[in-house]
Parts: structure tokens; sequence; C-alpha cells
């Protein structure tokens, strides 16, 4: 037994410092003044990757949509067992929302070809839409299972999840090719191991067309993260980038409560009970 499986990762502002000057006049994040990081939820689904690998055998392929310097997120799929390592950039995808990103990834999965399992995190926190996973299944025509907080079986036709729900969870099992999107409950990312951290550091990313891909191998040192662009997934370019995305942001606001809007409540019964009223009945609980 063994599973081809590719995982989505992503390199994401970290919003600890999102301001106003975060965003561009044309409502795109402006990536440039904020310091990248590793998306939190994809770090899940890459140990989740690697580790349903070393359980069933077969390999993980990371990809990433992004400009250059995302090739970081990829070394780092590396450093810590991916086996291969693909960057999908061209200047015709900057300023995609999440259908025009779903849509290039969905090129890229399906120009790789026999994929059984594909992972994402469940969400990014740039933008916390959770739409790419589900927009990839559904895009792609196949099963997907989302909030993943355990695997629980895998076996040669299927897998079975626990699946986070409002109130509780189920149990779901579904045959090959599904998606699954993670939360940061199902388990608690490896650290990058030294002997791939410098087996990898200096790996090269270069552009190349399809001829160039081959399938990956357990445990063989990857030559190069791989670039492909819009001809060589062959992505319609009209459904890529600003072009094919409708959502657009307006404007971004940083939000400070003034200290003339906080309020003090009595420390009693009558107090918490006056306050949940307050606030039940502004709809903000329910």
């Amino acid at each position: 037994m063994g599973l081809k499986i590719v995982v989505t990762v992503k390199q994401v502002p970290d919003t600890h410092n999102v301001s106003g000057d975060a965003m561009k006049p044309d409502g795109t994040v402006n990536r440039g003044i904020l310091p990248a990081i590793f998306n939190p939820e994809d770090l899940n689904a890459l140990e989740e990757a690697i580790s349903t690998k070393e359980k069933v055998g077969g390999t993980v392929t990371a990809i990433s949509m992004g400009p250059q310097k995302a090739v970081e997120v990829l070394k780092e799929c590396l450093y810590r067992g991916a086996d291969d390592a693909i960057l999908i950039s061209d200047r015709k995808f900057a300023g995609a929302d999440t259908l025009a990103t779903s849509y290039a990834l969905k090129c890229a999965i399906e120009k790789i070809g026999n994929t059984d399992l594909i992972i994402c995190g469940r969400q990014a926190i740039d933008g916390d839409t959770a739409q790419v996973g589900p927009q990839i299944a559904e895009k792609m025509g196949i099963n997907q299972i989302t909030c993943v907080s355990e695997i629980v079986e895998v076996t040669d036709e299927t897998i079975t999840a626990k699946r986070s729900i409002e109130g509780g969870y189920e149990i779901v099992r579904s045959k090959y090719p599904v998606l699954l999107t993670v939360t940061d409950e199902i388990n608690e990312p490896r650290c990058a191991t030294v002997k791939k951290s410098i087996a990898y550091k200096n790996i090269e990313c270069k552009q190349c067309d399809f001829s160039a891909y081959s399938e990956p191998e357990n445990g063989k040192v990857v030559p190069f993260v791989k670039e492909w662009n819009t001809e060589v997934i062959d992505a319609d370019v009209n459904m890529c980038g600003l072009a094919g995305s409708p959502t657009k942001v307006k404007a971004i606001h940083s939000v400070v409560l003034a200290a003339s809007e906080a309020k003090d409540i009595e420390c009693s019964s009558e107090g918490l009970k006056a306050l949940i009223d307050e606030l039940t009945d502004e709809y903000i609980i329910g």
C-alpha cells in the first residue's frame, strides 16, 4: 500500500502586524511591508501528510502558490519530510482571491495526476475564509471532509476521519481520491531535522516545464524546487489572478477600543446576569 499525497501550503503575512498600511490601493495585501510566516494550520496539514505516509507508505508533494520568496515554506516542507516541492508562480496569479487561487492549485494537482489524498489547512490567517480547500475539491469533482481533527483509519481503498461540527463531532469515511482540511487539533507539527535541513538548505527553485517532472521517491533528495507558471499547468489566464477574482477588498481599518467604551461589571450573580442579558440583546451572543 502507498498513497500519493499532495499537501497545499501557504506563506502568509504575520497578522499580528496588520495595520491600515497593509493594503494597497487596489485592495490587495501589501506583503512587502509585513513579515512572512508559514500558515499555522498548513503546518498541521503537512505533519498529517507526512505521518500518514510513514504509516501506510507513499509520497508527499508540497505545493504552494505565491511569489519567489514563497519557496521558503516549500523548503521548510522538505526539511520536515516532504518528498517533493512545487511552486506555482506567475505574475498572472497576482491578486487572486480564493476562487482564482483554488483554480490554479486545482490545475497543478491535476497536472501531477492520480493523486489519492489532498490535505489542506482549514484556513489561512490572512483571509480566514476556509474556502480554498473545499473549492479545490469541488473543481476537481472529488469528495471532501472538512474541519478534520483526527484521521481514524487509513486503508487501501478508504480513509476515515473525525471532523468537528457544532456541538460535537462526526465520523466520516470516504473512498479515494479525497481532500481533507485539517484543524490545529489534529497534531503537533514536528520540527525540521538537521539532516534534511543541511540537504536542502541551498536547494534552488527553477522554472521548468512538465517534462522536468518525475514522480517523487521517498528518501531521495530532490534536485530542485520546481516552479510552474500558467502555461505549464494549462491554466486559463482569465480565471487567474485579479482577472479571475470576483472578490475585492475595498478597505481595511484598525479598530482600537477607547477607554470610554469600557464599563465596570458588578462582581456578583446579578452583575453577571445583567452582562449576559445585554450581550444577548445586542446579538453578540445567542
